[in-house]
């Protein structure tokens, strides 16, 4: 797996993932998808220069211009509910891009700290020969894009596969890199350590999904 982490040099993103792991700003859950939409403009932007590009010619006004453009048909796949904002950031890029959604969520039976991921929703084309970018914002242990993966194997197989994550574990990264193809990319805003008892990222911003959307039952 070819990862590309963020963290490793200092831009404009370390300010976003400062405020989405800050429990004052937190609170406005506008500001926290706002933040997770421009960090997924940023991820999308870096993964746009590993796309095929062709010479086209552009009409103006005044004359005509060659120039270099994007010829990749793109599926964004993201999970739902927590990946809708990083969804929305990498459409305001790819705004030709097919979409597909998937439900997968974790089912803790009792108190148990052990938990199955459960995949129910899922709409998607075909993925045939096509660049597939799964999109989950939270990359703790690594189960749900596995889920997910196994999940679009009746879809066609794609050209190739790109991960865009904001925060993911050593832990969950070393399982995705097991179980992914070779010549998957995972383009990740930062790494964290580790992960507590129950799989989530530790110091990580606590659930994605309840803070962009409100907590559930």
């Amino acid at each position: 797996m070819n990862i590309h982490n963020f963290s490793e040099g200092n831009s404009i993103l370390n300010q976003f993932i400062a405020e989405i792991r800050d429990t004052g700003i937190q609170k406005d859950s506008m500001r926290f998808r706002r933040n997770i939409e421009r960090i997924g403009e940023i991820l999308s932007y870096e993964m746009s220069k590993s796309l095929t590009y062709h010479i086209k010619t552009v009409k103006t006004p005044l004359g005509s211009k060659e120039m270099s453009l994007p010829v990749d048909n793109l599926v964004l796949c993201s999970v739902l509910r927590a990946g809708l904002p990083l969804h929305q950031g990498m459409l305001n890029y790819f705004d030709g891009a097919e979409n597909a959604f998937i439900s997968a969520f974790r089912h803790h039976r009792g108190d148990a700290d052990a938990f199955e991921v459960i995949v129910k929703y899922f709409a998607a084309p075909s993925l045939e020969n096509k660049i597939l970018v799964l999109t989950d914002p939270m990359l703790a242990t690594g189960k749900t894009l596995e889920n997910v993966l196994n999940a679009l194997k009746d879809h066609g197989k794609p050209k190739q596969i790109h991960i865009i994550s904001v925060i993911g574990s050593k832990e969950g990264i070393a399982h995705v890199k097991q179980v992914f193809p070779e010549n998957t990319h995972l383009w990740i805003a930062t790494i964290d350590a580790e992960l507590n008892a129950k799989g989530y990222i530790l110091p990580g911003i606590g659930d994605a999904g309840d803070l962009a959307f409100g907590e559930k039952l």
